[in-house]
């Protein structure tokens, strides 16, 4: 069993529905709205609630920022490859993220928050070398993991030749790259590949992309930190989109399906 804790976390895990809950535990000192709003949730759908000591809390979900809520659930369940090469909707253009060894849980739920903000796909992380979905991820995510289809590989060159052979462009991120982020079209379908901390995309990633673009930098370090950099270029690439939709409702085609528009805070 998986352990999930923090407020948001459970309440998205919840709210996504592809979770298999065991219980949530809540603890019996905290009292107010939205940890009732959250109870009450878990009561609608069967979920078992009990409540026990924030110190009980604390030493189940390792830590003491669990805000007073730690659910037990099943692991989430990762998808392959195969299921990512799916189409989201028809004629619509997949933009997927895949991360070539992010190490650190912080950054990972921090670019998988990123991910489901910008309407990404779907995510691609490696069995090895790379943080794993641990609850300091979910956490850091604040519950966008629930909601993002992300597949586990293997091997992640071969993975992305797999997907140039279904005709999408494999776009790295490198500070030495020769196209500016925002002077390339990122409006057909792409996956646009992240590397380490500090040491970028491994070597062989790296040969395997199709274009490698940077983030012009005016200050005096080169480059940006992971999940920083991975908000600025998908933030470019769903505008790009949203822009291309927008020109193409004006010259008479068919609207994109509107999604309920969320900001910063909500």
């Amino acid at each position: 069993m998986d352990v999930l804790y923090g407020v948001h976390p459970v309440a998205e895990a919840l709210k996504a529905g592809r979770r298999r809950f065991d219980h949530v535990l809540v603890a019996a000192e905290r009292h107010d709205d939205r940890l009732a709003s959250l109870v009450a949730h878990c009561k609608q759908l069967g979920v078992r609630v009990r409540q026990e000591a924030r110190e009980h809390l604390t030493q189940l979900a390792g830590t003491a920022a669990h805000q007073g809520v730690v659910a037990v659930v099943r692991p989430k369940e990762l998808l392959t490859i195969e299921d990512l090469l799916e189409a989201p909707e028809p004629g619509q253009a997949r933009l997927l993220l895949a991360l070539d060894g992010v190490e650190d849980p912080q950054n990972l739920g921090a670019l998988l928050r990123v991910a489901d903000g910008a309407g990404v796909d779907g995510v691609i992380v490696t069995e090895r070398r790379s943080a794993p979905l641990s609850p300091v991820a979910v956490k850091a995510s604040a519950g966008a993991v629930e909601h993002l289809r992300i597949a586990r590989v293997v091997n992640l060159v071969r993975a992305l030749e797999e997907l140039k052979d279904h005709n999408i462009w494999v776009i790295g991120l490198d500070e030495r790259g020769e196209t500016d982020y925002d002077r390339f079209d990122m409006t057909g379908d792409c996956v646009l590949v992240m590397g380490r901390e500090g040491a970028g995309l491994h070597d062989l990633v790296k040969r395997t992309c199709d274009h490698l673009l940077r983030i012009p930098m005016s200050g005096g370090v080169s480059s940006l930190n992971v999940s920083t950099a991975g908000a600025v270029v998908l933030y470019e690439a769903a505008r790009q989109r949203r822009a291309k939709a927008r020109d193409a409702v004006g010259h008479g085609a068919a609207p994109a399906s509107k999604k309920k528009q969320k900001g910063l805070g909500s």
